[in-house]
């Protein structure tokens, strides 16, 4: 047993100004010296320096064995893994020296633990080293458990009376993939790789970062009560810990399910039971083609050409919703100011359309009338952009809007504000962005999307393959509705009247023509319209 007798100066931290305490240099019974800052050792009245140490490839081990009794790990086991101890005066453990062995069984690197600040010092190089405890065990057989530490290894040997193969990674859970890479050939000669990391954030991190290392069915994740094995050797709770580690499932890939998981059926009958929000009647057809509007959880993209009236038909939803639905939006139109926003919001709210009106016309204390009507709801939070310079910063105002002000919609007006570009990946990833959004949430989304220049010279002859951009944009829509207008037209109801179609519907497949909407300029509202042709000639009957 190696007592520790005094702590002096370290004469090679001192001749570099370092140890002022003067207590670097611990002096052990047996009469060794050694340094944990600076590795200086002295051994048989020998000075050995750290760099010594490094050319010679070879640690000769300090301390002596024993067992580990505040983590109830026998003698027998601490000799299974060569393990070294040293005490305090008072007898208790004061250092733990975890030795790693080289393909020629050289010791080339210790580990020592200093139990009073939980903290490691190393000696020597990691090259070439196998995992914590792997000399200790021969290579093949039907069982080798893996932990995060070496004390989690040490606990499961112990429980398991040194019967199974049980090793540790060598540098923490940030470097598992590392370690793990330097021995798979040693793992995989094992029919079951047992994993068993600390039941924490990291760990849990560690264990999905190498579990897709191994073969097909070999690694297994043991699920504990507690933080690690070393706690359940502690509490005394082995046969529980045994019943874990038997019952340690094999690894599938994250989101690979089979018809054998009950979220496969639960999910089926989830099925047609989101939330749903549903359109103006005005919009003819299209509530009846969606199974009643829009779904809670899916990414909307309305179509059109320039001018055509999509944010137009953005207020009128919105407006709509709120008063018909009860429901909450999250609002970013990124043309337009928070002022015009309130402008359209209080014209469709009192029936007026006051961008048309004079303003030495305009009458601000009946407006502010309908406007403390309509904010009474509060179901409308507006992103005051200012200038949009960061997408993450956008993000994260849309998350907030979902998961702070529970909005049940994001309004989006219009993409390619958004992106700032119309590259291709661009554009995947920020449409990728707003379907795991809307995933996670479970919030609708709504996206207004340019539509490139009609070659064509029917205004009505547009196609989901017009879309500004990437073909993700429809791609990852589970509705895409396009607007078209003939917006040149000399006649007042056809320059007026929007024909919609919904070109792709997820949830029910349906597509087609669904109607038409008439913009009555009066009031800036977008009702129920007829195709104009057919009031051509309603009009001429009358």
């Amino acid at each position: 047993m190696s007592i520790v007798i005094s702590k002096t100066a370290c004469p090679a931290c001192r001749s570099k100004g370092k140890d002022t305490t003067g207590d670097n240099l611990v002096t052990y019974e047996d009469g060794n010296k050694f340094c944990f800052s600076c590795n200086y050792l002295e051994k048989n009245n020998k000075v050995v320096t750290a760099r010594t140490l490094t050319e010679t490839k070879e640690i000769e081990m300090i301390g002596a064995s024993g067992p580990i009794r505040d983590r109830k790990i026998s003698e027998g086991i601490v000799n299974k893994f060569g393990v070294t101890l040293e005490w305090n005066g008072d007898g208790t453990v004061s250092y733990h020296h975890y030795p790693y062995h080289n393909v020629n069984d050289n010791i080339v690197l210790t580990k020592t633990r200093t139990v009073s600040s939980k903290t490691f010092k190393t000696v020597g190089t990691f090259d070439n080293t196998g995992l914590f405890g792997q000399g200790a065990w021969r290579s093949g057989g039907r069982y080798v458990t893996i932990t995060e530490g070496e004390l989690d290894a040490l606990a499961v040997a112990e429980m398991f009376d040194g019967k199974w193969p049980v090793v540790s990674i060598k540098r923490g859970s940030g470097s598992a993939v590392k370690d793990i890479k330097e021995s798979l050939e040693w793992l995989e000669t094992f029919e079951n790789v047992i994993i068993s990391f600390d039941n924490d954030e990291a760990g849990k991190k560690a264990v999905d970062s190498i579990l897709p290392l191994f073969s097909h069915n070999k690694a297994k994740v043991v699920t504990l009560p507690l933080k690690d094995a070393g706690d359940m050797l502690k509490e005394g709770r082995i046969k529980e810990f045994v019943a874990c580690w038997w019952d340690a499932k094999a690894y599938r890939p994250a989101n690979i399910v089979s018809f054998g998981d009950d979220s496969v059926w639960d999910a089926f009958v989830k099925r047609g039971t989101e939330e749903i929000i549903p359109l103006p009647k005005s919009y003819g057809a299209l509530n009846a083609m969606m199974n009643g509007g829009l779904a809670a959880g899916e990414v909307t993209v309305i179509g059109a050409l320039t001018s055509v009236g999509k944010t137009t038909l953005l207020y009128n939803l919105l407006y709509d919703m709120v008063m018909e639905n009860n429901k909450k939006i999250g609002a970013v139109f990124l043309e337009s100011d928070k002022g015009e926003i309130a402008e359209k919001i209080v014209s469709l709210h009192s029936g007026e359309n006051i961008a048309i009106k004079p303003v030495d016309q305009r009458d601000n204390s009946v407006y502010r009338e309908f406007y403390d009507d309509f904010k009474k709801n509060d179901k409308v939070f507006m992103y005051d952009h200012q200038g949009l310079s960061d997408v993450d910063e956008l993000f994260s105002k849309m998350r907030w809007m979902v998961k702070g002000m529970d909005c049940d919609v994001l309004i989006l007006d219009p993409l390619h504000a958004a992106v700032k570009s119309d590259e291709n990946g661009t554009i995947d990833l920020f449409m990728d962005r707003c379907l795991k959004l809307a995933k996670e949430t479970g919030v609708s989304i709504i996206i207004i999307s340019h539509m490139r220049k009609p070659q064509v010279k029917d205004p009505h002859d547009v196609n989901e393959y017009d879309m500004k951009g990437s073909g993700s944009i429809n791609q990852i829509a589970f509705n895409t509705l396009l607007l078209s207008r003939d917006k040149m037209s000399e006649d007042n109801y056809t320059r007026n009247s929007t024909k919609v179609q919904l070109v792709k519907c997820r949830r029910t497949g349906r597509t087609g023509h669904a109607g038409w909407l008439y913009y009555e300029e009066d009031t800036g509202r977008m009702v129920a319209g007829t195709p104009p042709e057919t009031k051509a000639v309603e009009d001429e009957e009358f």
